[in-house]
């Protein structure tokens, strides 16, 4: 039985995931939450994917949260999903934490990959 963890809070430089304590950005993937790279949408590139793209069956599409606003990831980043079947979306971290907390109650398989802010 798949046990998603819950973000429980975000800010400060980090996330607290399933009551536990995560500086900097953050990736859940397949249910685990792991340290994410990613410091700024701007210097978001393909690489930042990596994970995901190696487990795209496991990944219906990944909610990226951008950092304090909504912003466009690059074209790059947006083609390299695209080519590789994985839905994206993009909002402001808080809206995409708040958003994987309710896909990830439903049972579906989504990756978040969050800017810290």
């Amino acid at each position: 039985m798949r046990q998603p963890p819950s973000i429980d809070a975000w800010g400060g430089g980090g996330f607290r995931v399933a009551g536990l304590w995560r500086p900097g950005s953050l990736l859940i993937l397949d249910d685990v939450a792991r340290d994410w790279s990613a410091a700024s949408l701007a210097a978001l590139t393909p690489d930042d994917f990596t994970d995901v793209l190696a487990n795209r069956a496991a990944v219906e599409f990944v909610l990226l949260g951008t950092g304090l606003t909504p912003g466009l990831p690059s074209r790059a980043v947006r083609d390299a999903l695209k080519g590789a079947g994985v839905g994206l979306e993009f909002m402001a971290t808080e809206a995409a934490a708040r958003t994987y907390n309710i896909v990830a109650s439903e049972g579906r398989r989504v990756a978040a990959a969050l800017i810290a802010v």
